[in-house]
């Protein structure tokens, strides 16, 4: 019977934390890089533009949540800080408040596309078949499955995740003030979908079609 291996998971660890910390990073920034394009400029007063991991870091999301799912067999999956952005100080808010959403999914799924090109880098030159090239193949492996994952998710159409930003965007504005009450619950929609079974229903085949996308682009 196997028992904890720390050396595993330590090992495990060191190979997920640079694609999560980037990914749930740049995702965060490129929600307040394009806010300050359209107008609004909250996240860059309050120091959020940052790359630097630490200014996004939450202690949950970033931290606990990813190591104790690898711990428990699954994929590192968190999140950071959620960089504020005031839609009302944007130029034309309903237009783009659009923009601002989908950026959060379209910086992973280039990211993932930067994986992409790395895994294919390292099967071309047979890196793979030293210590390093597992390092790196692994690493490229996990940085595709946490952009494609982090992308399909927040394009669920339910606020406040990015799809439900996207949506508000696109309706009139009966239907969006009826998402607007619908958004202080859309954590416990999100919960009970992931406790029932069908949250993985949902996003299981939008997963899989971004991350076919984004092998597709370089050529895997």
């Amino acid at each position: 019977m196997g028992g904890f291996n720390l050396n595993q998971v330590m090992q495990g660890i060191a190979v997920g934390a640079i694609p999560v910390l980037f990914a749930i990073t740049l995702h965060e920034v490129a929600h307040g890089r394009t806010a300050r394009y359209f107008g609004d400029h909250t996240a860059e007063m309050m120091g959020r533009l940052s790359l630097n991991p630490i200014k996004h870091i939450d202690p949950v999301g970033t931290v606990l949540v990813p190591i104790v799912l690898f711990m428990m067999g699954g994929i590192m999956f968190g999140w950071a800080k959620p960089v504020p952005v005031a839609f009302g100080g944007l130029n034309n808010p309903k237009r783009d408040m659009i923009f601002v959403a989908a950026a959060g999914p379209a910086a992973n799924i280039v990211m993932g596309v930067g994986w992409a090109l790395l895994l294919k880098l390292v099967i071309m030159t047979g890196l793979g078949a030293g210590m390093a090239g597992e390092f790196l193949f692994s690493m490229a492996r996990i940085g595709i499955i946490i952009n494609a994952l982090l992308a399909a998710f927040n394009l669920l159409p339910i606020p406040p995740l990015d799809g439900g930003r996207v949506l508000r965007g696109l309706v009139n504005e009966t239907i969006g003030q009826y998402l607007d009450r619908i958004e202080p619950f859309g954590l416990i929609i999100i919960v009970v979908m992931l406790v029932s079974g069908l949250l993985w229903t949902v996003v299981g085949p939008l997963l899989a079609l971004v991350e076919s996308l984004i092998l597709l682009v370089v050529g895997l």
